[in-house]
């Protein structure tokens, strides 16, 4: 796609579930022609997560539009074969196979590289390639639970995890942030790279908030709901036809809040001036605030915190969210070609002043197997012969 920044790039990922996915999605959106490489059997696992999407899991609709899908069995040479093939004539190379795994297909990065020192190789693992907790199954919920985000998360009777794969999700970034990196760097080096992503580290370093305060302040952060262990006014708080969530940021904030609810006393008291003062006296101040806010409609409590610039929201459920007034406009949203038709997805978050973001289909399984098997130099016949033998699907 002429003008996106990715344009040209080849990238092959041996990939399922989410974290290798969304990182390669990412890397599409912005215009990389991307080769998925599928099970035989079935595909990519995440394919068989649910049919909410007209059919189709919406995991694997959210993550793997704009990718071009080969089914292929690479236990054997004759896919090994293959694989090595497309790899030959890709920038990138993306797998979260278990560990070991790709060395035994001949894919370990510091043999592809020694071949072609321009390739970049990014291998994402659960716990990373060494440590005692290398060859350990890394599924999005356990991560959660071995880098503590449960152990903040909920309220202080129930843990939590996090309602999306933040895990997972965390590591895309991770990955596909570290490939750009290395693109660039070999656009003026010519030197690719061997990249090394795993999504407990992804995590412990989105956890630095309260790991570092656990490390250096003397106590680790607890579970508080929608409160915020550090900062206070910061919670939902009741009006007379629901809650809304208010979150000050700092002592003119605060002077605004109060005088916003009517209660100009609590914004000349002494004792809740700083931020430290009022975390002192939480459970007074959140008393002090909910009986403020309580007899107000929420209509007319929002209103009165946004002409005051007192940060507030609702809290918005998931069927909502679709018909949100930030999301109404038809420019946020592209209709993707699927096998079941076209359906409407919310556009990328980044988005050029001069091109749009790359939207192309989700592809169905193996839909490219033998159009890439040409691109290769494989002819009809041992396409044929692969097939017979199900090395391709």
């Amino acid at each position: 796609m002429s003008g996106l920044p990715l344009d040209g790039f080849t990238v092959v990922s041996l990939e399922q579930a989410v974290a290798a996915p969304f990182a390669t999605r990412l890397l599409a959106d912005l215009g990389a022609r991307v080769i998925k490489v599928e099970r035989v059997d079935g595909g990519d696992f995440a394919r068989g997560y649910d049919g909410a999407v007209r059919g189709l899991a919406s995991h694997f609709f959210w993550l793997n539009r704009s990718k071009e899908s080969i089914a292929l069995d690479v236990r054997g040479p004759a896919g090994q074969d293959v694989l090595r093939r497309l790899v030959a004539k890709a920038d990138v190379l993306v797998q979260n196979l278990a560990p070991g795994a790709a060395a035994r297909l001949g894919l370990a990065a510091d043999a592809l590289r020694a071949a072609r020192p321009e390739l970049v190789v990014a291998d994402l693992s659960g716990y990373g390639d060494d440590g005692p907790y290398r060859d350990r199954k890394a599924y999005d919920m356990l991560v959660q639970a071995e880098a503590g985000l449960v152990s903040v998360t909920g309220t202080a009777d129930h843990p939590a995890k996090t309602g999306i794969p933040t895990a997972d999700i965390a590591a895309g970034l991770h990955t596909s942030h570290a490939i750009l990196a290395a693109l660039l760097r070999r656009a003026r080096t010519g030197v690719g790279a061997s990249l090394r992503i795993s999504m407990f580290d992804a995590l412990a370093e989105w956890m630095g908030h309260p790991l570092y305060t656990a490390l250096y302040g003397g106590a680790a952060v607890g579970r508080n709901g929608l409160a915020h262990p550090a900062i206070v006014p910061y919670d939902a708080y009741p009006t007379a036809d629901g809650q809304v969530l208010i979150g000050v940021q700092n002592d003119r904030q605060w002077v605004a809040l109060a005088i916003a609810v009517d209660r100009p006393d609590l914004a000349a008291d002494l004792e809740l001036a700083t931020n430290r003062q009022r975390v002192a006296a939480r459970a007074r101040l959140d008393a002090e605030v909910a009986a403020a806010t309580r007899p107000l409609a929420t209509d007319v409590l929002l209103a009165r915190l946004a002409a005051a610039g007192v940060p507030a929201a609702q809290i918005t459920d998931v069927t909502a969210l679709a018909a949100h007034p930030q999301l109404a406009d038809p420019r946020r949203w592209a209709s993707v070609g699927t096998e079941v038709g076209r359906v409407d997805a919310v556009r990328p978050p980044a988005q050029f002043g001069d091109v749009d973001a790359r939207m192309d289909p989700v592809p169905g399984h193996g839909e490219h197997t033998d159009r890439l098997l040409g691109e290769i130099g494989l002819d009809e016949a041992t396409i044929a012969g692969l097939r017979a033998q199900k090395v391709i699907a």
